[in-house]
């Protein structure tokens, strides 16, 4: 076995990533945490791992990833196919949901209720500070699988008073922020925050032979995600042998590589209309916009000049390349503005995949996005 949570942690930190949310149970209920509540877990005697070091793989996670000052975040389901509470074991499942009748035997429910509470209070009180609790299975809410969310989360602030929870697609009060999956929104979300959660492969889980996204996708992704005003979680399924697998490593690498140039233009910024316009992606933070340019599938170099749609030229405003020290100037130009690319710079381009023209000048912060209604 080649689990080495520190390795993993050192490979997030240089791609830039801010927060890890680890599965701590999956709706198969077996759990990556050494629960009380259950033998089915990966810290039981009869589970050859439990002698590794690591065996508490949620908290091994955990450790290494604070350690590289990357929040922690536990995905738990709420569902669970192996508690006899939700599928009861002498019964078919004819789907997700439990397969006997919650009304007709109210009792069973309140012990799975139950359970669900232990479960989360034992990654509440005992992995250290928990920065999110993602809460899946959003058929488990009112009014027929109710587990009580404002006691659970009651409890759950108690002991973690900052913890952000997600309980993904069941909407309402106990929602800190949404999670589009596997999918980025058309127009930007301003009336809540939210995240898409999206897979590096085609696959949440390992594959072997996966066809993976292109570091060129997985950078305009990020790019797509943060000019609409979300967060990108992005998926990594380990081997079975405990390690990531080359590609996704190869993956997070070129994506640091990128972030090393282009942070700023991601990092702490907020959305500017219009977003998003032909190969131009927007984000604002302070007296600077960023006019992200995003080259197509088969645009290996910098073109001499591009024209920045709905974009106003002003003189006193400065544009330059972000990661270059050549001069671009830049013109008023019918359909936007004009940037001029230095030779030098398209020559020798300061990154791949995305080019980020940094644009500062009195009045830019005083830019803000219109008021407008979520996008699906």
């Amino acid at each position: 076995m080649n689990f080495d949570p520190k390795a993993w942690a050192a490979v997030a930190k240089k791609a830039g990533m801010r927060y890890v949310v680890f599965t701590t149970k999956h709706h198969d209920g077996f759990c990556m945490f050494d629960t009380k509540l259950t033998d089915y877990k990966i810290t039981s005697p009869e589970f050859p791992f439990s002698k590794n070091k690591n065996a508490d793989v949620t908290a091994a996670i955990f450790n290494a990833f604070r350690a590289q000052g990357i929040a922690a975040g536990a995905y738990f389901s709420k569902p669970d196919w192996h508690s006899p509470y939700y599928w009861r074991p002498e019964k078919f499942a004819e789907d997700r949901n439990p397969n006997y009748d919650l009304r007709a035997e109210p009792e069973v429910w309140e012990k799975f209720a139950e359970f669900v509470y232990g479960q989360i209070e034992e990654l509440m009180t005992r992995y250290g500070r928990v920065d999110i609790l993602w809460l899946d299975g959003g058929q488990v809410r009112p009014p027929n699988q109710d587990i009580n969310m404002e006691r659970l989360v009651a409890m759950a602030r108690r002991h973690q008073p900052d913890v952000l929870v997600v309980n993904r697609a069941a909407r309402g009060y106990f929602e800190d922020y949404r999670t589009p999956e596997n999918t980025v929104p058309k127009a930007p979300l301003l009336d809540y925050p939210w995240e898409s959660c999206v897979t590096m492969a085609q696959q949440w889980s390992y594959k072997p032979n996966d066809q993976y996204k292109s570091t060129r996708q997985l950078i305009q992704l990020l790019v797509d995600v943060v000019a609409k005003g979300g967060n990108l979680l992005l998926n990594v399924g380990p081997q079975p042998d405990g390690r990531l697998p080359a590609e996704a490593v190869t993956r997070m690498q070129e994506i640091g590589q990128w972030m090393a140039v282009n942070s700023e233009a991601i990092y702490g910024t907020r959305v500017v209309a219009p977003y998003r316009e032909g190969q131009f992606a927007f984000t604002r933070k302070g007296n600077a916009i960023y006019a992200i340019y995003l080259p197509g599938e088969k645009e290996e170099a910098l073109p001499a000049q591009v024209i920045v749609p709905s974009l106003k030229f002003q003189p006193a405003w400065k544009v330059e390349l972000l990661g270059s020290k050549a001069r671009v100037v830049w013109h008023g130009e019918a359909g936007g503005a004009r940037i001029d690319i230095p030779a030098s710079a398209q020559k020798s381009p300061p990154c791949r995949d995305a080019f980020v023209f940094k644009i500062t000048g009195a009045g830019i912060a005083e830019l803000a996005a219109p008021p407008g209604k979520p996008g699906d």
